[in-house]
């Protein structure tokens, strides 16, 4: 199976290099993907925005010769969402790290500060304490390391979706910071947060509590995660 890996925030594939070989030796075609104004924190970062960021995964599942499973991290899964609108038929399964589907109409994140080309990597105490679960001190110095900063339009663009077929790709969710229980009750009250994950038709919960990137605080937990995912196809 070829499975594409999305990073959330101020990360590029690097960001994978603890999950890719796990899931590369159960057999699978892993391409963990740096997108656009993340190559470095000297990358031009002026003019893009979420549909660039879009089209660059859309390219990758282009170029595939079978459908794709979509791995999206944070902010990572609104990309996948929207890929998932544009090639409904070409991917099998969206799997949602600690992030869910982004509506149409909606922004991944429109207070993170920065200016008008950037965001960098906040300082931790605006984080809060959830977030932060299992980031130790060392790995919070190896992820400000390598953070580069995001392009503020992603940030902040307004989704784009128009194909109601997105909802008939299945799902999975990574439930990290909030539970498979939190979600679902979310869901039952109406909560305006997961609208988007509500309108999906085939949703699947896995619970792996930590903080907002176990791809760094639980690398091997998420790997495992994953493959129970693409089991399921």
């Amino acid at each position: 199976m070829e499975i594409i890996l999305i990073p959330g925030f101020w990360l590029d594939a690097s960001s994978w290099s603890d999950v890719t070989p796990l899931l590369e030796h159960a057999g699978h075609r892993v391409h963990a993907l740096t997108l656009p104004g993340l190559e470095s924190r000297d990358a031009t970062r002026d003019g893009i925005g979420l549909r660039d960021h879009v089209e660059a995964v859309v390219e990758i599942v282009d170029e595939s010769e079978e459908p794709v499973v979509l791995v999206g991290h944070s902010g990572g899964g609104a990309i996948a969402h929207a890929v998932a609108d544009a090639r409904p038929d070409r991917v099998a399964r969206v799997v949602y790290v600690d992030s869910g589907p982004l509506g149409d109409g909606e922004c991944i994140n429109n207070e993170l500060p920065g200016n008008a080309k950037e965001i960098p990597l906040p300082p931790w105490s605006e984080f809060g304490e959830d977030d932060l679960l299992d980031l130790d001190d060392g790995l919070r110095e190896a992820f400000r390391a390598r953070a580069v900063p995001q392009p503020t339009g992603v940030a902040r663009d307004r989704q784009v979706l128009s194909d109601p077929r997105r909802y008939d790709v299945p799902a999975t969710i990574i439930a990290c910071e909030y539970s498979s229980g939190q979600l679902r009750e979310w869901i039952v009250q109406g909560h305006e947060y997961v609208a988007e994950l509500a309108a999906l038709h085939d949703v699947e919960y896995i619970d792996l509590p930590t903080g907002h990137w176990p791809q760094f605080t639980k690398p091997t937990q998420l790997a495992k995660a994953i493959l129970l995912a693409v089991d399921q196809i």
